[in-house]
């Protein structure tokens, strides 16, 4: 019996399912092939989920769908135990510190915390696929993937760092955005204070090799600005992967999250793709149904549409950014955003010169990789590939 034929043969027998990752997009599709009555194993060669990230706050985006991404999980059988805040209004600033006031009347996104302490999504998702009776087994470096198998694996590169500090504070609760290359090139900084906690950071798109300074330069405009106030502040790191796939899979298997590239490439905001993309494989194990197909339906419009986003945003200048905020305040920042990243007939025409060119800003230079501290290199060091990537 051949792979494919052996693969199919195990999807109409119900047999075993292995999913190599324990982030999002592969413990979503672990629990649905458990609730659906499959016998799941989850492989995580870290000692803890959500080993990758520090506590830090990030974003679960409202805008991309017309449909709440909370409700999008609850329809989908992922309870909404994580902690988590509705974000309907922000400040943002331009270049030169002019400030934009940013509001919806539906939530523009859900502030949530990632890491391994309780609350966080990835404990949450952790409980859900043990609670569903999903073995998962902390601790364990897949070296290949054997039988009917979906790679969750993570990013497999660094395309975008984020750097900058989690912290303490009594400082009042706020979401705070800045457009300004000297704090984070090609990207935006960020300040997120909720329940006297903060995250500061520079999310940068090139020049790696400066970011302690595009930090410096991200809390001291933000202690200006914002009123940023700190105590025990704990650095940390992160990276992102884009890319888009032909196919989504490897070896005949499905890959979903940031291993197949399943990334916002204007911004940055991945996980409602992943979690979307783990529940589309387990549908496509549990119905027979093709992956590939099913993906290119539900997500790469999307895909494509930011890579146009990033394309404008990297040619577009300070006076083009100014524009776009002025245009988020001016109405329904929720309803703005999603048309940005609605298909349109302009974003169809632009795309094959976008996929030309945007990526060529991502491929770093400024890092030589010798005696180095950036988080490219120590994400490199620390979050070596598994061999089935």
């Amino acid at each position: 019996m051949s792979a494919p034929e052996s693969r199919a043969h195990q999807r109409t027998r119900g047999g075993p399912v292995t999913v190599i990752g324990a982030g999002p997009a592969g413990l979503a599709c672990a629990i649905t092939l458990a609730r659906a009555g499959r016998s799941v194993v989850v492989r995580e060669w870290h000692e803890h989920v959500g080993a990758r990230f520090h506590g830090d706050y990030q974003g679960l985006e409202n805008w991309s769908d017309e449909r709440d991404v909370l409700d999008e999980l609850r329809s989908a059988g992922i309870e909404t135990t994580f902690d988590h805040r509705t974000v309907s209004a922000g400040v943002a600033f331009d270049e030169q510190g002019r400030r934009f006031s940013l509001r919806s009347n539906e939530p523009l996104y859900y502030l949530v915390r990632r890491g391994k302490n309780d609350g966080t999504l990835d404990q949450a998702l952790l409980q859900q696929a043990i609670e569903a009776g999903v073995e998962v087994r902390l601790g364990d470096r897949a070296a290949h993937a054997d039988g009917l198998t979906v790679l969750a694996a993570g990013p497999r590169r660094a395309d975008a760092i984020a750097v900058g500090y989690v912290f303490r504070t009594d400082m009042p609760e706020g979401s705070w955005l800045a457009l300004d290359d000297r704090l984070a090139p090609l990207g935006y900084a960020y300040l997120l204070v909720h329940g006297g906690r903060g995250t500061v950071a520079s999310c940068m798109f090139t020049g790696f090799k400066t970011q302690a300074k595009s930090v410096e330069r991200t809390i001291a405009f933000f202690k200006e600005h914002a009123g940023l106030e700190m105590r025990e502040p704990r650095p940390f790191g992160g990276f992102a992967n884009f890319h888009l796939p032909r196919t989504a899979l490897q070896g005949g298997h499905p890959v979903v999250g940031e291993q197949a590239g399943f990334q916002d490439s204007l911004a940055g905001f991945g996980m409602r793709y992943a979690l979307r993309s783990g529940l589309l494989a387990a549908r496509s194990i549990l119905d027979g149904t093709d992956y590939t197909a099913l993906w290119r339906r539900e997500l790469l419009p999307l895909l494509r549409t930011s890579v146009v986003n990033r394309f404008l945003f990297n040619t577009m200048g300070d006076r083009g950014k100014r524009l776009a905020l002025k245009r988020l305040s001016d109405g329904d920042a929720r309803i703005t955003l999603h048309r940005f990243y609605r298909p349109w007939l302009l974003s169809r025409i632009l795309f094959p010169i976008a996929r030309f060119r945007y990526r060529a800003p991502l491929h770093d230079q400024s890092c030589d990789h010798e005696n180095c501290h950036c988080v490219w290199c120590q994400c490199q060091h620390e979050q070596k590939p598994s061999p089935v990537m």
